[in-house]
């Protein structure tokens, strides 16, 4: 007796969970996503604090208060606070992104409260020893150090500042450099702290297995008491825009170097709506999202010239980049730059029917998964409201992907891919900037 297989059906469409908007009594915006059976409660805290807000010879002070805020308190000393969290179970990490300043708390559901708690201090009446503001700052400097000898982060640093204009503060580290941070004190961090930390236009996410009123009592007993002084600051610093002479090789030279570390990129498109986002994920995918994309099949598994190299759309404020970037064997170097123009110029004839249907499978299915804890809806969420976008955004792309063609991709690539190219080298350039030049990529420049 034989059965017949039964018939795989495709998954229903997936959208990102659905959030409980509401105010706090201070006006303060929340966003709640319920996720019954995830045991860690995961918020975050977005300030719309723009590092271009920083004085231009303090770079880098924002990065210290937020590394310093939970370092005492007018409560609590640095180790009290420490262990407050520690026997609490709460984990408290801050930041700064282009758009703002970021708190994240990871807490069992039952200490939530506390956490909000700990975190209200933080915000609210940091001391900032002058001995811990010495530290971090310290630590910052010798992390620059580690940076700079990092041949990718190093490529990194020399493709932002080639790809913007000097006055884009993204053309600089968002840590500040040693200049910057050489002089920082503590009333620099006070003062920073004072003027731009503030629940004025803040938002606050929170995702976990909760009940959303309870949630939010939890949050307006606490959050909800966070009030700023007088009139919210406004910041008055220059737009990040792409320099004019971007279209150039830059080699920043590292005498001996074995590997070359190589950053190739050009101008994007913004994440305006989902639907005209949708096409550059999979275009991405193709190209350099996986080790069986185009890139690495040439390079990797044809040549033998990398362990791995990406290419993917980035998404900024205001406009975006395609950044290739990957270390290949120093001898390769030109072979390699030569290559990846070649395999661009084919991305320029169009992708297969079988490309997209690939990229948009996997995109599409593996969603789910990708947004499966509480820490992930809640990052995605932030994330977003940061640079002004809605988590319908992510429904929107996926479903919008779902019903592109091979036109609609391939139109999104060509209305980007003649854009002057910004190309940085970290390598040895004695060996092989003669041969990069050669290739007439742009006028080369060795640093």
């Amino acid at each position: 007796m034989s059965i017949a297989r039964p018939d795989v059906r495709p998954p229903k469409a997936w959208a990102f969970p659905e959030a409980e908007r509401h105010r706090l009594s201070n006006g303060l915006q929340v966003a709640l996503y319920p996720l019954p059976g995830q045991h860690v409660t995961s918020t975050r805290i977005n300030i719309p604090v723009p590092l271009a807000a920083e004085p231009r010879d303090r770079e880098g002070v924002a990065t210290i208060v937020s590394r310093t805020m939970d370092e005492g308190t007018a409560s609590h000393t640095a180790d009290e606070m420490a262990e407050l969290f520690e026997s609490n179970g709460v984990g408290l990490n801050a930041g700064v992104a282009q758009q703002g300043l970021w708190v994240d708390l990871e807490a069992t559901t039952r200490n939530v409260g506390t956490a909000f708690g700990l975190a209200l201090e933080c915000l609210t009446e940091p001391v900032f020893p002058e001995n811990e503001v010495n530290r971090h700052r310290q630590q910052r400097l010798s992390q620059i150090d580690q940076e700079l000898a990092d041949p990718g982060y190093r490529g990194t640093l020399e493709f932002m500042r080639t790809f913007y204009t000097p006055t884009s503060r993204a053309s600089r580290p968002s840590g500040g450099s040693r200049e910057s941070l050489a002089g920082l004190t503590r009333d620099d961090c006070v003062a920073f702290h004072r003027q731009w930390v503030r629940p004025d236009d803040a938002f606050v996410v929170v995702a976990g297995d909760f009940d959303p009123q309870a949630m939010l009592t939890e949050l307006d007993g606490t959050l909800g008491r966070w009030s700023g002084q007088g009139t919210a600051p406004v910041a008055d610093a220059p737009t990040d825009a792409p320099a004019d002479d971007r279209g150039r090789v830059v080699f920043v030279h590292r005498p001996g170097s074995v590997q070359t570390e190589i950053q190739y990129g050009w101008v994007g498109p913004a994440r305006e709506n989902g639907t005209q986002w949708a096409p550059h994920p999979v275009l991405s995918y193709v190209i350099g999202g996986t080790p069986h994309a185009r890139i690495d099949s040439v390079l990797r598994e044809d040549k033998g010239y990398t362990y791995g190299m990406r290419g993917s759309f980035r998404p900024r404020s205001g406009f975006g980049q395609f950044v290739a970037s990957g270390s290949v064997r120093g001898d390769a170097t030109p072979d390699a730059l030569r290559l990846l123009g070649e395999i661009f110029a084919q991305v320029d004839e169009g992708v297969t029917a079988d490309e997209l249907r690939e990229g948009v499978d996997f995109l599409s299915m593996t969603a789910p998964a990708r947004y499966a804890t509480a820490d992930s809806v809640a990052d995605e969420a932030a994330s977003l409201q940061l640079v002004g976008l809605d988590t319908d955004f992510i429904t929107d792309y996926l479903a919008a992907m779902r019903s592109l063609t091979v036109d609609d991709v391939n139109s999104a690539w060509r209305q980007w891919s003649s854009q002057p190219r910004t190309i940085v080298l970290v390598g040895d350039a004695d060996k092989y900037a003669a041969q990069v030049d050669a290739l007439g990529l742009g006028e080369l420049t060795i640093v």
